[in-house]
């Protein structure tokens, strides 16, 4: 009896050992698509990728790329949004990504979910200081289609907020700063039908850095 108890013992204690060094890529979680805003790049997701990577998330389920932050974000939407998903979903084999978007990349990945075919290929998604109902801010550089797009009232988010602000089965959650300088107003982040976070007073590239909204993110997109 007693042997037979050592062994039950071993036996656990080495399935625990196996539990606890399981690999990030077999345990439940999606790829995630990382995508910057207006006249930023790739490299402003740095602080966070290498959060998701600490906490085990394998690099080739976090993607981030830079593009033309100049253009039209239908074109964004359809041209970088979708086939960076779809590549993504090819590399590891998921059916499903998550998206965490800062700044105007709220804007073009909101529009590939909405008229793109993202419903289907979108678990989470997530905003950070998206100007989601537009921003004073972007009078200043309204000689781009881009800022156009981004000014309050403009036809492009009249077409992307008309009836439901968050249609599927994604998961939506905005994160906006009372301090943000760029978005103008603040609250122009917050989307109807969105798990909608206010941050402490946090700069607007500040949101992508900031530990706390670091958590807060990983936790929504478990």
């Amino acid at each position: 009896m007693k042997k037979r108890l050592m062994a039950f013992v071993s036996v656990m204690a080495v399935c625990a050992a196996g539990a606890a060094f399981t690999p990030a890529s077999s345990m439940a979680m999606d790829p995630i698509l990382f995508v910057h805003g207006w006249s930023e790049s790739a490299s402003l997701w740095n602080t966070m990728i290498g959060r998701f990577e600490k906490d085990g998330y394998p690099k080739s389920y976090l993607s981030a790329y830079s593009y033309n932050t100049s253009q039209s974000n239908k074109v964004d939407a359809e041209k970088e949004v979708k086939s960076h998903v779809e590549s993504l979903l090819k590399t590891t084999g998921a059916s499903k990504v998550d998206i965490i978007s800062h700044s105007m990349g709220s804007l073009n990945t909101r529009w590939y979910i909405k008229f793109d075919g993202g419903e289907s290929k979108v678990d989470d998604w997530v905003s950070l200081g998206g100007p989601n109902h537009g921003t004073e801010t972007a009078n200043a550089c309204s000689f781009q289609v881009s800022c156009q797009e981004m000014e309050v009232g403009s036809t492009f988010l009249s077409e992307l907020n008309a009836g439901d602000e968050t249609p599927g089965e994604v998961n939506y959650g905005t994160w906006w700063s009372p301090c943000d300088e760029i978005i103008k107003p603040n609250e122009s982040v917050i989307l109807t039908g969105a798990s909608n976070h206010k941050t402490s007073c946090l700069t607007h590239v500040g949101l992508t850095t900031d530990e706390t909204v670091y958590k807060e993110v990983r936790e929504f997109i478990k």
